[in-house]
């Protein structure tokens, strides 16, 4: 690594910074129907022109508007992508992102174990933002959630439990690709009532049962051949790992599968990357989140009663996949 290296990755905040301030603004969605002056935009947002011809230029530069003659607009893309009322739209996830940024200036006073470091913190302040975000997280997580289907070879699996299943992705995409599942999926009401939306959406809600429910605070719905704990156990302890593990077990019928799809860590915690940066996130915004290593998620799916634990899949993008079998 050289000087450059080193001062691209402690600038490269701006950028992001920059990104974050047009979205919470809601720039995207203004611009990307016409073209308006900086005058214009300012007018419309009450925002600082000075500051805000800054903000566009500096969006222009990044590629994400277009600047002619004194206006400036979306690119085709960006409309997609960053606007409200897309349907493929991330601005919720870039929202979430904006609001995590405040929790990640802590760091530092809690890595010095200052006091009051880390403060009381609410992902979602209203109930459209969590529907906005699940909306969002939807759209991103469909190709992996159709490449877990794939590499799981769950076709001997006639009834899936899904937990913690959100809006439903990893749900429809195991449906899809067996078509002789039944699935349940079993989350907090506010996100049941989301998936009952996505999957009347695919024409698979006469094949789901949706269960209301704290995974945390109650035992699973029993009858399944296959678990499916799909980018949970980050948000967990080790210790609430170790139990949703065990409630997972008694859950499923003997001889059923389970298959936990998060970041996998190599021993020592650095590899992937991915994954070693994420952990900061759960260290800034769980009580004991972080991520973990093949051998630590074995150890505790063995503890829960599980067999023939092992790896079916490394992954950069939380895509890593461990499986276990009930006797």
């Amino acid at each position: 690594m050289n000087p450059q290296d080193i001062l691209k990755s402690a600038q490269s905040f701006m950028e992001c910074r920059i990104l974050l301030t047009a979205a919470e603004t809601n720039l995207f969605s203004l611009l990307k129907e016409n073209p308006l002056t900086a005058e214009d935009i300012a007018a419309k947002t009450g925002s600082n022109l000075r500051a805000l011809t800054m903000v566009l230029d500096a969006l222009t530069a990044m590629e994400l508007l277009v600047k002619q003659d004194g206006n400036y607009r979306c690119t085709e893309s960006t409309a997609q992508l960053l606007s409200d009322n897309s349907p493929t739209s991330v601005l919720p996830m870039v929202l979430h992102m904006a609001s995590l940024w405040h929790r990640w200036s802590c760091l530092t006073d809690m890595v010095k174990n200052i006091d009051g470091a880390k403060k009381e913190f609410e992902f979602f302040r209203k109930p459209e933002e969590m529907r906005a975000f699940i909306g969002a997280m939807h759209v991103v997580s469909g190709p992996l959630a159709r490449k877990t289907a794939a590499i799981a070879k769950a076709e001997s699996s006639k009834a899936l439990l899904d937990i913690g299943g959100g809006s439903g992705s990893y749900t429809i995409a195991f449906l899809k690709a067996v078509p002789e599942m039944k699935a349940t999926i079993f989350d907090l009401p506010d996100v049941i009532e989301m998936a009952r939306e996505r999957l009347r959406e695919e024409g698979l809600l006469d094949r789901t049962a949706l269960v209301p429910g704290d995974f945390h605070e109650q035992e699973l719905p029993a009858g399944a051949d296959l678990a499916l704990i799909s980018a949970i156990i980050h948000s967990n302890s080790p210790e609430q790992n170790l139990d949703l593990y065990k409630k997972a077990f008694r859950a499923l019928n003997p001889g059923g599968r389970i298959l936990v799809r998060d970041h996998v860590m190599e021993p020592g915690h650095v590899y992937p990357r991915g994954g070693a940066i994420f952990a900061i996130n759960m260290l800034v915004g769980t009580d004991g989140g972080g991520t973990y290593t093949y051998e630590e998620i074995e150890n505790d799916l063995t503890a829960a009663g599980f067999i023939n634990v092992r790896l079916i899949q490394k992954g950069e993008q939380m895509d890593g996949l461990v499986e276990g079998f009930k006797p």
